[in-house]
């Protein structure tokens, strides 16, 4: 496996890539998926939601990438989206180096980073975007989102929120221009959202909310909700335990199975 470091910022060096790269197999082009850890954009938490997060997608088909993205205040939204969009477009400029089908990208996000993920597939085509980066347009648009007790809402988590748009008091106009269900389109990206019902931190009403504004859209979806885990279950598995039994769920452990099967739907 090749791992490379990739640089996404001329000015904050916490913003960057993580690309995990298979060994070359005959006849066999990969998928690619960004992946986008949490922290409530006010850290990224790659330890739990980055690293082992690529490893799992691997076996299905894919190489990964983390992201390491703007957060804790330094700077405003869209500068996230920006930066995931100069990720999304490194990928699949650089797809035959990778072995990869620039057309199979995907992202997966969780909590905040759910969020962000979720701004891919559906803020994509925002103006400052586009003028942000150099590329054709849809260019940074994924294949699919994949977004894990994502935030959606600023009643889902409104921490999250004054982070992103580095404020204690975000406008009315912020919090709706980043309040995802309401944006979702025609032109979105389809998404799968797992989340769990009994949720403390993020709301699951969010994720549910986002789910009928797909329906609405006529949009392809597919969500999983299951009834107990608290926050931040990640895997769902002793990987990602880290001491807390209540992340191990063996129901919740199917989700990347199901995430990966999801994707060949599409």
């Amino acid at each position: 496996m090749r791992f490379e470091k990739i640089s996404l910022s001329d000015t904050n060096e916490a913003v960057y890539l993580d690309a995990y790269i298979a060994d070359p197999i005959k006849c066999l082009t990969r998928k690619a998926i960004l992946v986008i850890p949490g922290g409530g954009y006010g850290g990224v938490c790659a330890d739990r939601e980055g690293e082992p997060i690529a490893m799992a997608f691997m076996p299905y088909g894919y190489n990964a990438f983390v992201l390491h993205y703007t957060v804790n205040k330094t700077d405003t939204f869209p500068i996230q989206l920006i930066e995931a969009t100069k990720a999304i477009k490194h990928i699949k400029d650089h797809a035959e180096d990778y072995g990869i089908d620039p057309n199979e990208v995907f992202t997966v996000g969780f909590s905040a980073g759910g969020h962000l993920a979720a701004c891919t597939g559906v803020l994509w085509k925002l103006d400052a975007v586009q003028r942000a980066v150099e590329m054709s347009y849809g260019y940074n648009k994924p294949k699919g989102t994949m977004l894990i007790y994502p935030v959606t809402t600023p009643e889902s988590h409104f921490g999250s929120f004054k982070n992103l748009w580095a404020t204690d008091e975000p406008s009315e106009e912020q919090l709706r221009t980043t309040n995802i269900p309401l944006h979702v389109d025609a032109d979105s990206a389809p998404a799968f959202i797992m989340h769990t019902a009994n949720d403390q931190t993020v709301d699951v009403k969010g994720s549910l909310e986002l789910a009928t504004a797909y329906s609405k859209a006529k949009i392809p979806f597919e969500v999983h909700i299951f009834p107990d885990s608290p926050h931040g279950v990640a895997l769902g598995n002793k990987i990602t335990e880290c001491g807390n039994e209540k992340w191990t769920k063996s129901a919740i452990a199917e989700w990347v199975r199901m995430a990966a099967a999801w994707a060949e739907t599409l």
